[in-house]
């Protein structure tokens, strides 16, 4: 039989917005691998996955998450960690990869299943949709992602706030990511396409630490790395304007 590569997607956080199909894939693979940097600490994929697997069953595989300057530090994270899976599925017939959010959504997973796809012939690469950190913001917020005709338009600030005032000079809502370093940025770009006022962004999401605010009380000062934005557009036409 041909080995299994799952990649399961744990949601933002909140252990309580795992599926119950990503639950079953988790407990039933032979071993789940988690991403950490090298740094060592816990992430929120192994903090979530502990909730429903045991700690041995838990294999810890470091990856160069933030680094995005040095490419040749981030190639050779991605190819040792794609080794260490591949090992692994050698040795079990399925390995299940936790990651934040949904994995076929700016997920370390994509590399690593590209990376094993090539070490171990005939691998079968599945994932698992997970609840992604905008919907979540979208519920604790009251923020309405989407209505009638509108498009969604999502945007990884690590491309640039360019890319940001690009995305808010057009229609429909405008989700950032990992905005939290360009903070101060992002709010200058809000105020200059007249986004600022409904917009509400939120980081450490389902964890102690969560914080949800509107976006107009962001000051510059830097925020979590990991902080989601979402810019609504504006909405005067009534129940059902945008259809």
């Amino acid at each position: 039989m041909s080995s299994r590569l799952i990649g399961v997607g744990v949601g933002p956080g909140d252990p309580e917005l795992v599926t119950v199909k990503g639950v079953g894939a988790l407990r039933a693979a032979d071993v789940v691998v988690v991403p950490v940097m090298d740094t060592g600490e816990r992430g929120r994929a192994e903090a979530t996955v502990l909730h429903y697997v045991p700690e041995e069953k838990v294999v810890r595989v470091v990856f160069a998450l933030n680094e995005r300057s040095d490419r040749a530090r981030r190639e050779a994270a991605w190819d040792a960690g794609g080794e260490r899976v591949a090992g692994l599925l050698r040795e079990h017939g399925s390995v299940a990869f936790a990651t934040i959010g949904d994995p076929n959504v700016y997920s370390t997973f994509t590399y690593l299943a590209q990376t094993v796809a090539g070490l171990v012939p005939g691998v079968v690469v599945e994932t698992v949709p997970g609840i992604t950190a905008m919907q979540d913001l979208a519920a604790r917020s009251g923020a309405v992602l989407t209505e009638g005709t509108e498009p969604l338009t999502l945007v990884p600030v690590t491309a640039g706030s360019a890319v940001l005032k690009e995305a808010l000079a057009g229609p429909g809502t405008v989700v950032a990511y990992k905005f939290g370093r360009q903070a101060a940025e992002v709010a200058e770009v809000l105020r200059e396409t007249g986004r600022l006022g409904d917009a509400v962004w939120g980081s450490a999401l389902g964890l102690p630490e969560e914080s949800v605010r509107p976006a107009a009380e962001l000051d510059g000062a830097p925020l979590p790395y990991l902080s989601t934005l979402i810019a609504p557009p504006r909405r005067d036409g009534g129940r059902g304007g945008k259809l």
